[in-house]
C-alpha cells in the first residue's frame, strides 16, 4: 500500500474514533446507590462538593428504565438538567410531567416532589443544590399507582 493510503486510512480510523468518543457519556457513570431511598439502579457521581465559596453541590445521576426516587423535599431547592433520555417529575398534588434530553426542571424549595426514569426508557441529568439550607430530606415510596398512573 502506498504511504498516501496508510495517511488516508489512519485519517479515517480517527475522525471515526473522534466521532464515537463525542457520542458516548459526557460522565462517568459513577457509584451504584444502595436502594435506601429509590427503586431500581441509580449511579450516582458528585462533580462538585459544596464549599465556602460555592454553596451548592453539583452531581450526576443515571437511572435504568423503571428507577425513581422517593418522595423528597430540598429545604433550598434544586435545578435538574437533563442530558440523557425520557424520564418523569411530579410535585405533590399536581401531574406527573414527562422530562427529556435538553429539559431544565426547578425543584422549588419546600416543594415535596419525586424524579426518575420511564418503565420505557432510562434517564440521566445533572442535579444541582445549595446546601447551605439543609440536605435533601426523604419522604416515602412512589406509589405503583404513581408511578404508572394506573388506579
Amino acid at each position: 500500500m502506498k504511504p498516501v493510503h496508510y495517511l488516508t486510512l489512519l485519517f479515517l480510523v480517527l475522525c471515526a474514533h473522534q466521532v464515537a468518543a463525542q457520542e458516548g457519556p459526557i460522565f462517568k457513570k459513577g457509584e451504584k446507590s444502595p436502594n435506601v431511598h429509590h427503586v431500581g439502579n441509580v449511579w450516582l457521581q458528585e462533580l462538585n462538593a459544596p464549599d465556602s465559596v460555592f454553596a451548592y453541590g453539583t452531581s450526576v445521576a443515571i437511572f435504568d428504565k423503571g428507577a425513581r426516587l422517593d418522595w423528597h423535599v430540598h429545604p433550598g431547592g434544586q435545578i435538574l438538567i437533563i442530558t440523557e433520555g425520557v424520564g418523569y417529575y411530579q410535585e405533590k398534588g399536581k401531574a406527573k410531567q414527562i422530562v427529556r434530553r435538553g429539559e431544565v426542571v426547578k425543584c422549588q424549595p419546600g416543594v415535596e416532589h419525586w424524579h426518575g426514569a420511564t418503565p420505557e426508557s432510562g434517564v440521566t441529568y445533572i442535579a444541582t443544590s445549595p446546601s447551605q439550607k439543609g440536605k435533601t430530606i426523604w419522604l416515602h415510596k412512589v406509589s405503583n399507582q404513581e408511578y404508572t398512573g394506573n388506579k
